[in-house]
């Protein structure tokens, strides 16, 4: 399929596996970039509302990403350390200028504004050209259930630290939720669309899943490709075993490829899998270092490029 070089590369993206391909696709892609952000993680606390997703890939692509994984480069503490003087449980760590971002988010949603509206400001305070995009300008939020508790994902991840077992997963708020204008413009232009190698339970599920996503990408004249999470048979970060087993599917390039039957053109994984149903791209997909980012984001994108939707 003949593609537009200037069309957008477009990628769905979690935490940090799919910030990771998205940083390396910009250097491979350019400004061209549109990243459709989960935003069922979104919490709000301290009277900010905080979007570690959005953030998340923003920072990488701004070049901003603390060496610790999240939060800003050099960003201090201050608030959370007087919170703590006052007695308050601080269990949500949030840097001081990461809390500003989230107080002014929260005040552009107050008065009415969209939290794409909300994100570009961000991207366009950090210098970033590339877009980052919510999945929905409606509140769609990720509750685990486990036993007689419903926890909010964040809650679930930070306060509790993922170990309570998952008897269930859902997202209250999608029966309102709608991709916004701008992502469904950015999936009918695309070039090529990648799912990026995040949870694909709480990260891509949340997205797929917000009426008219998964129609936009079945109609979209781009190739979609999804790449595996897994690398040496493990998941690099993150609880993404667990809930794959809730989900019923198994912790490999062939669950990937199950989770997103239907939707892809094409896999991509660092391990051999027999019958996945699309073409698979094998190559070794560890993101260790910028070199390695952008050299997997190319030969993603020119796998891509060489199917037919």
């Amino acid at each position: 399929m003949e593609t537009d070089p200037s069309s957008p590369v477009v990628i769905l993206a979690g935490g940090t596996g799919g910030a990771k391909l998205a940083r390396g696709m910009l250097d491979v892609a350019g400004d061209d970039l549109v990243v459709v952000a989960n935003t069922g993680d979104d919490v709000e606390v301290y009277g900010a509302h905080v979007s570690p997703d959005p953030d998340l890939c923003t920072f990488w692509l701004a070049d901003r990403i603390d060496e610790r994984g999240w939060g800003l480069q050099g960003d201090t503490f201050a608030v959370m350390d007087g919170l703590r003087e006052l007695g308050v449980e601080v269990w949500f760590n949030l840097g001081d200028r990461d809390l500003a971002y989230g107080l002014r988010r929260a005040q552009l949603l107050a008065g009415g504004g969209r939290l794409t509206d909300a994100l570009a400001e961000l991207g366009g305070a950090l210098g970033l050209r590339a877009r980052v995009l919510p999945m929905s300008d409606a509140p769609v939020r990720t509750v685990v259930r486990s036993g007689d508790r419903e926890l909010a994902f964040q809650e679930f991840m930070v306060r509790e630290r993922a170990a309570p077992p998952i008897d269930d997963v859902s997202f209250p708020g999608l029966q309102d939720a709608a991709p916004p204008p701008e992502v469904l413009a950015a999936i009918a232009a695309a070039r090529a669309i990648v799912i990026g190698p995040s949870n694909p339970i709480i990260s891509i599920r949340p997205i797929l899943s917000v009426p008219g996503m998964a129609d936009a990408l079945r109609a979209a004249r781009a190739p979609v490709v999804a790449v595996s999470p897994f690398v040496g048979g493990r998941v690099v970060k993150g609880p993404t075993e667990p809930f794959m087993a809730w989900a019923g599917v198994a912790p490999d390039a062939g669950g990937i490829a199950e989770c997103y039957a239907g939707l892809v053109d094409g896999l991509v994984a660092d391990e051999r899998a027999a019958g996945v149903g699309v073409p698979l791209l094998q190559t070794d997909t560890l993101m260790a270092d910028a070199a390695a980012r952008t050299r997997v984001a190319r030969e993603v994108l020119r796998f891509a490029e060489g199917l037919t939707a």
